[in-house]
């Protein structure tokens, strides 16, 4: 009997065990399944909504109609870009003559600020002109004289009084790009003005074998860049 007993209580042990088991496992899975849960987002926001992190935009615009008025400013970033006229007299140049077309550059709205530095003319892209070999083109003489207030651009502005506009490039036209930068303030803040003066020198440097009468009814069509870059 004692044996019988044992045997019995030990089975009870046993599905008590069993039972005490399965009941911590599933005390295990169910805590495990209730657990809660939560997440967080923030973003780089501008205070209204929108983004927050971002670039600055550069960009220089040209106006080419005079008195520049501030709603005729134009992108023009490929050559030959804008079209300064010289007026009808700059097709019939003669030795000694020169002739006046202006400019004027800001920065465009928006736009941080930055400086322009004109580079020497080349011939402009697509213009058909009748100077094959280059004769007239690398006769010619070029002056170019800026300001940050507006002026009338003729001769007189290349006096280099005290007052007067800066004369920044004076050479033939094929080699000579200004000698210093101007700055622009930013979102169109500032103005640049820039009057060109091209000559036909009464004595032209020509290859040799020229004259200066192989000059005669040529036509060039220089092109400038201003590079531009951001500060």
């Amino acid at each position: 009997m004692t044996r019988t007993r044992s045997a019995a209580s030990s089975r009870r042990t046993k599905t008590y065990a069993i039972l005490a088991g399965g009941t911590l496992v599933g005390v295990a899975v169910t805590a495990t399944l209730a657990a809660w849960t939560d997440t967080e987002w923030v973003f780089g926001g501008n205070g209204a909504g929108g983004p927050g992190v971002g670039t600055s935009t550069f960009e220089v615009e040209q106006n080419t109609v005079a008195p520049f008025a501030a709603g005729t400013f134009t992108n023009e970033e490929e050559n030959p870009g804008g079209e300064i006229t010289f007026g009808l007299d700059a097709l019939a140049l003669s030795p000694g003559d020169s002739v006046y077309a202006a400019v004027a550059l800001r920065t465009a709205p928006e736009s941080v600020e930055g400086e322009v530095l004109l580079q020497p003319a080349v011939p402009a892209d697509g213009i058909a002109t009748d100077d094959a070999d280059g004769y007239l083109f690398d006769a010619l003489d070029v002056r170019v004289a800026t300001d940050d207030a507006a002026f009338d651009c003729d001769v007189d502005a290349f006096t280099g009084a005290p007052g007067a506009p800066a004369v920044i490039a004076d050479g033939t036209l094929g080699a000579t790009g200004a000698t210093a930068e101007q700055a622009l303030l930013a979102d169109a803040g500032s103005v640049q003005y820039y009057c060109f003066e091209v000559t036909l020198p009464e004595d032209p440097t020509l290859p040799a074998g020229a004259t200066l009468d192989d000059l005669m009814g040529l036509t060039v069509a220089p092109a400038w860049e201003f590079e531009a870059e951001s500060f």
